[in-house]
């Protein structure tokens, strides 16, 4: 899977760019974010390999936002491309930011698809080639260990002094680990606490339902179980899910 992030304030023209870029390829993933402290937080949680930067942005500039994507050591060397109708901005852009190229807007669909074909051919990652999935090796039990896949937890709740680990393919229970302990092995930005005795994967939410002023229920997409989210984690959940939902 590509990591494409999108930051552009005007929602429309973020959708139109990111139907162009799927007709090049299918196997993208999409960030988006309509201002620089957006993109920043997801950048820093996600590892992204193409930005698309519109130089306007609400409450700063592309430019301002690219110089600290550039302060992050992983981004020193990432594509960047600007998105502008401004052309008088992109001398600074070229030589303050090193960006790859710009796109004028209106979009022209030949130049975005053809930019992006590029980029992905001259990329050390191929989005045909799959990444290594990373996995955890857990203790059941006395005995018994399982390799447990990241990528296929949905979450996790604990009750009697036991955890389940709900996953795509099965639940596995564990009688050995706290929630705690749990969450430091699997060590994953992902999976986090919504509640004293629930975590989950932020991938897998479908919709976040308030209960009461304390307490919301989490439904899991294709899943007809569900978690408990508590008023002191809300806010971090809600922030995450709306990131990932975009």
């Amino acid at each position: 899977m590509y990591n494409i992030l999108l930051v552009e304030d005007d929602r429309i023209q973020r959708v139109n760019l990111k139907k162009i870029i799927c007709k090049a390829y299918d196997n993208l993933n999409f960030y988006e974010a309509e201002d620089k402290d957006e993109a920043l937080y997801i950048c820093q949680n996600h590892n992204i390999d193409i930005f698309f930067i519109d130089i306007s942005l609400k409450n700063s500039s592309g430019i301002d936002l690219a110089i600290e994507v550039r302060k992050i050591r992983e981004y020193e060397l990432s594509w960047i491309v600007f998105l502008t109708t401004h052309v008088q901005y992109l001398v600074q852009a070229f030589k303050e930011i090193h960006c790859y190229d710009y796109i004028l807007k209106p979009y022209d669909k030949e130049t975005v698809i053809s930019m992006v074909r590029k980029l992905i051919k001259h990329s050390n990652t191929d989005v045909h080639i799959k990444k290594e999935r990373q996995y955890v090796i857990i203790e059941l039990r006395s005995g018994v260990n399982i390799k447990l896949y990241i990528d296929e937890i949905i979450f996790i709740e604990s009750k009697l002094r036991k955890n389940f680990i709900y996953t795509t393919k099965e639940v596995y229970e564990s009688s050995k680990l706290s929630i705690k302990k749990l969450l430091e092995i699997i060590d994953s930005e992902d999976i986090i606490k919504s509640h004293k005795s629930f975590a989950v994967n932020i991938n897998y939410i479908e919709k976040i339902e308030k209960i009461d002023s304390r307490l919301s229920e989490i439904y899991f997409q294709d899943y007809d179980k569900k978690a408990l989210l508590g008023y002191k984690y809300r806010s971090t959940i809600v922030k995450k899910f709306k990131i990932s939902y975009k």
